[in-house]
């Protein structure tokens, strides 16, 4: 890098109480695995929390690129931002954080959208991770996604998983489902689907098997959720979801983070590290706030009402 983090926080601050423009602006370089709405929030919200701080105009470089859905594109961006030398990198969603991990060992990577930070192996432990990697955890409270689609259905006994195997997120978050839905004698059936042309087939599998379809925070099934969304209204059966920009994509109801107030979060990291702070000493941080969303048009369409509980308590309801 041609000057430390500190060192550029230094100029901007000069360059604001001046009102001059910085020289070399701080670059943060920015990637997603695919480009969908909740993924897209989380990168808008980024950039909002450093144009609060004074990173904006010319005193900011910011990038983004999206890796289309594809693991293989995530590992060519990765290399390619190392090679561009940013102050930071920002990989949202897991693989293209275990793309940047794997490919930069000196310049700060800060993950966001991440399900299970450990568990895809980005850093050893939440708490100080040391190294150059930290971010920002979306690991969802299952039981309470599962007792919203209880309250819709009261006599629930079978719920559907479409799922991408090959997201170390999705493998993990369906563990954790499973676990609990034991817990709450809910049978789980899961339906693979490795790419988005797979997600319909997958979808169809569950026709006749189960009460819901639960869609998980998997960028896959994420990628193409219309297709189950499809398959729910042909068949009727409801459709919810793990993150709550789907609800405005046809699912029923969802309980889940504002993906943009995510970015925020994150945001907040990555300014930390340009004002000084190493990556490494920064704990990994867990998603905070949650929303519920409605479509009552898709429940009736699928065959449900909105309860009035739930009606009640909705922070939104898509008309």
């Amino acid at each position: 890098m041609k000057f430390s983090s500190i060192f550029k926080s230094a100029i901007v601050a000069s360059a604001i109480a001046g009102g001059v423009a910085q020289a070399d602006p701080v670059y943060v370089a920015t990637t997603a695995i695919v480009e969908h709405p909740a993924l897209d929030a989380v990168r808008d919200g980024i950039k909002a929390t450093l144009n609060e701080n004074g990173y904006k105009g010319d005193n900011l470089k910011f990038t983004y690129e999206s890796a289309q859905g594809k693991p293989d594109i995530a590992a060519q961006i990765a290399r390619k931002m190392v090679g561009d030398q940013p102050d930071v990198i920002v990989a949202i969603a897991t693989p293209s954080a275990q793309a940047a991990v794997t490919v930069s060992d000196s310049i700060p990577v800060v993950f966001s959208a991440v399900t299970d930070p450990v568990g895809a192996r980005l850093v050893p432990s939440l708490k100080k991770p040391g190294g150059n990697v930290t971010g920002l955890s979306d690991m969802a409270n299952i039981k309470e996604h599962l007792s919203l689609i209880k309250e819709f259905l009261p006599n629930l006994k079978t719920v559907g998983i479409p799922y991408n195997p090959g997201e170390s997120n999705s493998v993990s978050m369906l563990a954790q489902v499973k676990k609990v839905a034991a817990e709450m004698g809910i049978k789980i059936i899961e339906a693979p689907a490795p790419r988005t042309s797979d997600v319909m087939i997958a979808a169809k599998q569950l026709v006749g098997k189960v009460d819901a379809i639960y869609t998980p925070i998997d960028n896959t099934i994420i990628s193409a959720v219309e297709s189950v969304v499809k398959v729910g209204i042909d068949a009727q059966i409801p459709v919810f979801a793990g993150d709550t920009d789907t609800v405005a994509r046809g699912a029923v109801a969802a309980v889940g983070y504002d993906y943009f107030d995510l970015g925020r979060q994150t945001g907040d990291i990555v300014v930390r590290i340009l004002k000084g702070e190493k990556a490494g000493d920064i704990d990994v941080k867990m998603a905070k706030g949650t929303n519920l969303y409605v479509n009552p048009k898709m429940a009736k369409r699928m065959g449900i009402t909105v309860p009035d509980s739930v009606l009640a308590r909705a922070t939104k309801i898509i008309e």
